[in-house]
């Protein structure tokens, strides 16, 4: 049974591993024991993840969602799900993201450690996955400062007691696999710097899509394929080859009723125009995110 400091440290938003308490653990005597923090949560039940036979049922700890309880007849780890009624009436059966693993491996903490990982996007930021049968969104954050960082979004109520990160301590990169997430939610980072204080909701800076401004959510995304290079691209991108950039902010090039042309419009007239100037590159302003469409994209978000 969780201690009482533990306990209250939870349900604060305070708890610095979350992992060590939450999902499943052996006790001292053998005994199983399943606890989670399900915020607006009635009734949870531990189901058997192969069979989906109804095992036990949890006993809440505290009115603000915590239940623990020990499995009956089990002494082994084994796959579980848990069957959620809300308070709103509605009914669930959820994989525990505190039942899944370390998430990074060695070898990539190691690198984003020593600053030579080469392909950092690839192991930061929200990707989603299919892990034991249960498909989701593996997030993770370089914060090697903060005292504690939770995901936020759409899938959680944007609560932050909800997905407390796991913290890998050789690179200071906080993760989690959060099951059922999906492509299309929104979400940030919740962080409680090192002297205790909740910082504001933070954006995700290895995002591959973002809310529409002047909101300034992440969103779930997977990378676009990559384009095949022609001929004529691979000659004009040689090192040796002449380069004179036209600069142009596709949302107001050559606005005539008022609307911001379709890149299928500026696709059509734009690259023969920047030619007949003389121009061997065209450079798309802005190049990042950005909150308000008059500055044409000079206040910058999400620079990464």
């Amino acid at each position: 049974m969780i201690d009482e400091p533990q306990l209250l440290a939870l349900i604060g938003g305070q708890h610095t591993d979350p992992f060590a308490v939450l999902g499943m653990h052996a006790a001292a005597n053998g005994r199983l024991w399943v606890r989670v923090f399900l915020p607006g949560a009635t009734t949870v039940t531990v189901q058997d993840a192969r069979s989906g036979a109804a095992l036990v049922e949890l006993k809440q700890r505290h009115h603000d969602g915590f239940f623990e309880v020990a499995v009956p007849r089990r002494r082994k780890a084994f796959e579980y799900r848990l069957r959620v009624a809300w308070a709103h009436g509605h009914d669930q059966v959820l994989a525990d993201a505190y039942s899944f693993g370390p998430q990074l491996s060695d070898a990539d903490l190691l690198a984003l450690h020593e600053g030579r990982h080469a392909r950092p996007w690839l192991v930061l930021g929200a990707h989603p996955m299919h892990q034991h049968g249960v498909d989701g969104v593996r997030f993770a954050l370089w914060a090697p400062n903060a005292r504690r960082v939770s995901v936020v979004g759409d899938f959680n109520g944007w609560d932050g007691r909800r997905h407390p990160m796991r913290l890998r301590h050789l690179a200071g990169v906080w993760e989690i696999f959060v099951p059922h997430a999906g492509i299309g939610d929104r979400y940030k980072f919740e962080l409680l710097a090192g002297d205790g204080s909740l910082l504001p909701l933070k954006a995700d800076p290895y995002a591959f899509f973002a809310e529409l401004r002047p909101e300034t959510a992440s969103r779930v995304a997977t990378l676009p394929s990559a384009a095949p290079l022609s001929a004529d691209r691979v000659r004009a991108n040689a090192r040796a080859a002449p380069v004179s950039i036209y600069e142009v902010h596709p949302g107001s090039w050559r606005l005539g009723d008022g609307l911001f042309p379709t890149w299928d419009e500026l696709a059509a007239s734009l690259p023969a125009h920047a030619a007949d100037l003389g121009f061997t590159h065209i450079e798309l302003m802005p190049v990042s995110e950005h909150p308000f469409d008059g500055s044409w994209g000079y206040q910058t978000l999400g620079l990464y």
